[in-house]
């Protein structure tokens, strides 16, 4: 496969879908997990316990490798269970940096969208 063709599909699969979505896109999720529903509860759930935790060091961070490690991870995270919100506010706070005036409203944008993400993500949980 050509390089630019495969750099055109990963730059796909990263691609946000309309804002109205879900939280969670499921059906990217099911595409990375081969429609796998055991291993998409399993890592959704290992989302919705790992990223307030990356949550909180990036309102930790003081620095500006801290900062960005905490925001990569983040959006990489975000993005591997299609949790775009979560993933584009993250990426918007890995670009500004830490001392950036942004950061106290990116840190409250990443918290809102990730609220939202781990309520739905309790939502499916408790569905039979």
């Amino acid at each position: 496969m050509d390089a630019s063709v495969a750099s055109d599909e990963r730059r796909v699969a990263w691609t946000s879908p309309p804002a109205a979505a879900q939280p969670i896109d499921l059906v990217h999720l099911s595409r990375y997990t081969l429609g796998n529903q055991a291993l998409q509860s399993e890592v959704l759930q290992l989302f919705a316990e790992q990223a307030p935790l990356t949550l909180a060091q990036l309102r930790a961070a003081d620095t500006q490798k801290a900062w960005r490690d905490a925001a990569h991870t983040l959006k990489g995270s975000a993005r591997a269970v299609g949790a775009w919100r979560v993933g584009n506010c993250a990426e918007k706070a890995e670009v500004v940096g830490v001392g950036a005036q942004e950061k106290g409203p990116l840190i409250q944008a990443i918290g809102a969208a990730l609220d939202e993400a781990t309520r739905y993500i309790a939502s499916l949980a408790q569905q039979p």
